[in-house]
């Protein structure tokens, strides 16, 4: 791994920045020799990293067995899972405390925090090393996992949509269920072709273009008229977006919705997080952020508090 006083590489390197345990709020860079990392994902105090090679590496903190490194200890710079590198790994999502991956094989593997039953293996007790998610095989070919604050989402290349976890809001699409510790499909009669989870609700979207959203209702974060929060326990169409939708972002208690023609945000304002301007605390009806409009924006993500864009030339926009 590189050090960070030496000359940053045009590519591979990885800056980080913001509250830390470690870093002692400072920003900080890394990149790995012979080694380009291809995605990353971050959960609410652990980061991980996947790279050209197929190797995963974690740091962060793991009192849940997050990092999936067989224990518990805090580790503050990235380390290779070892047990791992026989599988080449594809891609990770980080939920609050647990951490899902894909495999070049088509598995799917979950380490951390199992208190909803996130981890998928049928049962509550949490893991500290990766532990194969035996529902999946090689017919379901993955091509999205997400991951919430208790709660797990993967989407198949033919439109499929399971998930598992908590449920306390109808976050996984279960009306009368608390939570689940196995996946189930989550339908709607039309194959979907986006996930992502937020910390008490979720959206998808479908390869049609449409947008659904489901569990808490607080906050405006839906997206829906109020006549229609009554069912936020399954999966609703969101009104207000009429061009075709491609990706959704869920934090904390807001939601980024990426469209061919714009980006619309919806829920909470208080930090900012909408982009809508300083005064917009709240809204359910999804809005266009104007000072990115005449961007080409190819990738919205969210924490809980902030959202980050990346545009078509890769730059990233943070709001």
């Amino acid at each position: 791994m590189g050090e960070p006083d030496k000359m940053v590489p045009d590519s591979g390197a990885v800056f980080t920045f913001g509250k830390t345990k470690f870093a002692e709020n400072m920003p900080s860079k890394f990149w790995f020799k012979r080694d380009i990392p291809i995605s990353l994902s971050c959960g609410d105090e652990h980061t991980a990293i996947t790279t050209g090679n197929n190797k995963l590496f974690m740091f962060g903190s793991n009192n849940w067995g997050q990092l999936g490194l067989g224990s518990k200890a805090t580790v503050n710079k990235p380390t290779c899972i070892k047990a791992l590198k026989p599988e080449k790994v594809k891609f990770v999502a980080c939920g609050r405390n647990h951490t899902l991956i894909l495999t070049g094989g088509g598995q799917v593997y979950a380490t951390g925090g199992n208190n909803e039953g996130q981890l998928g293996l049928g049962d509550t007790d949490e893991r500290s090393a990766f532990h194969l998610i035996s529902f999946f095989t090689s017919q379901h070919k993955i091509k999205q996992l997400s991951a919430g604050s208790n709660t797990s989402a993967a989407l198949t290349e033919d439109g499929e949509l399971f998930m598992w976890g908590d449920n306390s809001e109808g976050q996984i699409g279960l009306q009368n269920i608390t939570n689940i510790c196995v996946p189930h499909q989550v339908t709607i009669g039309k194959p979907i072709s986006w996930i992502s989870c937020g910390y008490y609700h979720s959206a998808f979207v479908t390869t049609e273009g449409e947008l659904y959203t489901f569990g808490e209702p607080e906050s405006g974060k839906l997206g829906l008229p109020p006549k229609l929060l009554v069912n936020h326990k399954v999966p609703q169409l969101v009104p207000g977006i009429s061009e075709k939708v491609i990706q959704v972002a869920c934090g904390g208690g807001h939601t980024v919705v990426l469209t061919e023609k714009a980006v619309y945000t919806f829920g909470l304002g208080q930090f900012g997080q909408l982009g809508l301007g300083t005064f917009t605390f709240e809204t359910s009806e999804p809005k266009v952020i104007e000072s990115v409009k005449d961007k080409k924006i190819s990738h919205v993500c969210c924490g809980e508090n902030h959202t980050a864009l990346i545009t078509v030339s890769a730059m990233m926009e943070l709001i």
